[in-house]
């Protein structure tokens, strides 16, 4: 195991017990069924598997660390900021209810405004990636990297979309700039999953507008410790929460963001 030494490897470690508690349930699920409901809309799915991962990953986390905080996407905020978990127990949630093979479960660990561990697990096919700040990025005890191709066109991309896409249609637009120019675009439906691609060198990079914190805290860190780049759309320094998210293998990145900007 990576980082023995780096003072959140144990933290490390209890986020990838809970991140392979959680994929237990989702598959409990769906061998056994479940109830699904929506949240913001009848696009936005939540389902038992959502709810229950969520708070046994929370029950785990806390129980080993009860000074930490608890950001989750079906149960809010709690406890500090200063240190706290942020946890997306089932990203894909659409593509989980429909036996679409492209959900996981998405774990960071943010110290002092910095995201210091993060953990994506890939429910259908059993992949592991993770990462601790300044110690790299790994699949399932590999060390991955970014791509290094260095052109736009042929480099293949993901982006995605909001659940009320008919209210905020602005991905349209930077989606169309991207598909007249010819480059390749994939829309897979789980963020956290898309940026652990890019780090793995499946797809040299990902954008999207209008993401949440736990969408993308861990991915970030994988990205960015695989060798990658995250930016905003004005090509500065990602911030946790900010509206739009650039991320690539680095040697596209001036060229996507001019192509995503320009007519």
């Amino acid at each position: 195991m990576i980082g023995r030494r780096h003072p959140y490897h144990p933290h490390l470690l209890s986020m990838l017990e809970a991140a392979r508690l959680a994929r237990g349930i989702h598959l409990y699920y769906l061998e056994k069924g479940f109830t699904q409901g929506t949240k913001s809309g009848p696009t936005d799915l939540v389902t038992q598997a959502d709810r229950e991962s969520e708070e046994a990953i929370k029950e785990l986390l806390l129980s080993r660390f009860p000074e930490a905080g608890f950001l989750g996407e079906e149960g809010g905020s709690e406890g500090s900021k200063a240190l706290r978990f942020i946890v997306d127990p089932l990203d894909g949630t659409v593509n989980y209810a429909h036996g679409f093979p492209f959900y996981g479960v998405s774990l960071a660990l943010e110290a002092e405004g910095v995201i210091q561990a993060g953990v994506v697990m890939d429910t259908a096919r059993g992949e592991t990636f993770y990462a601790l700040r300044g110690e790299g990025a790994y699949l399932d005890g590999r060390p991955i990297r970014v791509t290094q191709r260095a052109e736009l066109l042929g480099s293949l991309l993901a982006t995605g979309f909001p659940y009320d896409v008919a209210k905020d249609a602005e991905n349209l637009i930077y989606f169309g700039r991207a598909l007249r120019r010819g480059l390749l675009v994939r829309r897979p439906g789980a963020a956290a999953l898309d940026l652990a691609y890019v780090a793995a060198g499946r797809l040299e990079g990902f954008w999207e507008v209008k993401l949440n914190p736990w969408d993308v805290a861990a991915g970030w860190l994988l990205v960015e410790e695989a060798g990658g780049r995250v930016t905003d759309l004005e090509g500065k320094p990602y911030r946790l929460g900010h509206r739009y998210i650039v991320a690539t293998n680095g040697q596209i990145h001036e060229a996507l963001l001019q192509a995503l900007l320009s007519d």
